[in-house]
Formats: C-alpha cells, sequence, structure tokens
C-alpha cells in the first residue's frame, strides 16, 4: 500500500465541539483495543531496565533501587515529553504501569491545543510524575529538551520531509524515542472500517481509515531518522495493527 497523508476531522475541530468531546472518548477506547499503553510501557521499562531485543545492553537510563526509588533522588529526575500528547490519558496510563519501577518523572506534555484536565496533572502527580502542559506547534521547536520523547498516533500525521526534520530536533535532544503508529496494511485498513460495532463516532470512524491509509509498514521511519551512526534503531510490527518504532542513542 502507498502511504497517502490526509487531512483528519478532529484536528480541524474546536477542542469543545460536541463531535471532537466524543471523537476522544473513542480514541481512548481504541487505544486500550490496540493496547498502546502497554507496548509502548513494556518498550520503556525495556529501555530502563537495560534490555533491547530481548538482549541486554548498557542502559542509558539511571538503575533502579530495591526501594523502589532512583538513586540520587533530584540528580536522578528524568524528562519526558510527549509529542502531540491529547488529553495525556495514553501517558497517565504508561505512567500507571512502570512508575513503581520509575517514580522520578518531569513530564511535558506538548500539543497544539491544551485538553488535558486537572484530573489527569493530578493523576499523574500522585505517581511521582509531574507534568506540565505546553501548547504549541512541535515543528517551531529547533530541539526538543527531554532525556525520552514518546508520541502516540502522531507521526502519520505528517509527510516524510516533515518527518525528518522532526526527527533531527527529537535526535538533538533526546536519549529515546518511542512511537506508536498504525500499521499500513490491508488488515489494520479492513478493521478501522468496522468502529462503529463499538460505537465510534462519524470523526472517529473517518479518522482511522485516513490514520492507517498514512501509517507505516518495513523500516520507513528508521529511513528518515538521521544518519549519525551513533542510534540504535529498532522497527517493527506489534499487536495486530500496530508498528512500533524506538531510536536509542549509544554514546
Amino acid at each position: 500500500m502507498k502511504r497517502i497523508v490526509q487531512p483528519e476531522l478532529l484536528d480541524a475541530l474546536p477542542p469543545d465541539d460536541p463531535r471532537a468531546v466524543r471523537s476522544r472518548r473513542d480514541l481512548c477506547r481504541v487505544n486500550a483495543w490496540m493496547r498502546h499503553h502497554a507496548i509502548m510501557a513494556e518498550a520503556l521499562q525495556n529501555q530502563l531496565n537495560g534490555c533491547s531485543g530481548g538482549r541486554q545492553t548498557a542502559a542509558f537510563l539511571p538503575e533502579v533501587g530495591s526501594s523502589g526509588s532512583l538513586p540520587g533522588a533530584a540528580a536522578s529526575v528524568l524528562h519526558i515529553t510527549d509529542l502531540g500528547a491529547g488529553d495525556g490519558n495514553l501517558l497517565l496510563r504508561v505512567a500507571q504501569r512502570i512508575s513503581p519501577r520509575w517514580p522520578n518523572v518531569a513530564v511535558t506534555l506538548l500539543d497544539r491545543q491544551q485538553i488535558v484536565s486537572t484530573q489527569t496533572l493530578a493523576s499523574l502527580a500522585v505517581l511521582g510524575w509531574r507534568a506540565e502542559t505546553v501548547a504549541g506547534d512541535v515543528f517551531d521547536w529547533p530541539q526538543i529538551p527531554a532525556d525520552v520523547v514518546v508520541a502516540n498516533l502522531f507521526l502519520h500525521h505528517f509527510e516524510d520531509t516533515r518527518l525528518a526534520g522532526l526527527f533531527r530536533a527529537v535526535a538533538g535532544g533526546a536519549r529515546l524515542f518511542v512511537a506508536m503508529e498504525p500499521r499500513r496494511a490491508p488488515w489494520p485498513l479492513f478493521c478501522s472500517r468496522l468502529l462503529w460495532v463499538i460505537g465510534c463516532n462519524a470523526v472517529t470512524r473517518h479518522d482511522a481509515t485516513v490514520s492507517v491509509r498514512a501509517g507505516f509498514s518495513g523500516n520507513e521511519l528508521s529511513a528518515l531518522w538521521p544518519a549519525d551512526g551513533g542510534w540504535q534503531l529498532t522497527e517493527r510490527r506489534t499487536g495486530l495493527f500496530s508498528h512500533l518504532f524506538v531510536a536509542r542513542r549509544m554514546n
């Protein structure tokens, strides 16, 4: 399937439009159905534990002590930036899985719209993850400052040339990048047309098929990553419908 990037309806709707509110609720269910929070949490946890692809590596992240806290207290605070964070629900679900072993984290939730609820921020704080929301366009940032950058269902919105520029900004400031995207293949496309079965509205149903056609397969994202040789890249299909990309700085 040829990759085709088209506008999605949700991106053009005001945040308080009832169709947008309903579609964001739909996306929470779709993410849970696709298990993106679990897959991303596992990918991050593998890096935290110094494992990649089942092989032991020299982890760049601090070791977690037996007490469940990072050594060095404030000096060991890690910074995660979530690109296109939306309502922050995905990262909250990730934090619920990995915060017992990764409890001391500063979070930046970056999106063009500020739709993260105070309840979500409070729930992250309970886990030891201190979060702030930033409204802005990621392409206005020449470098994205964070130890870890994550993205969920975000990269497929952009053409390859813009993604290459985004990856340069990520690689300039981060040590780990993890992205979950739609897998561009006939089976995910077929299933995207069945979202009416679980009650998704017209906006979600339209955007689902657009997302799959703009998704990724093979090593397409790896080919766009800066070719400086200092990164370990992992790219593969995961689950029934998804595509995982991990870039980890080796030096």
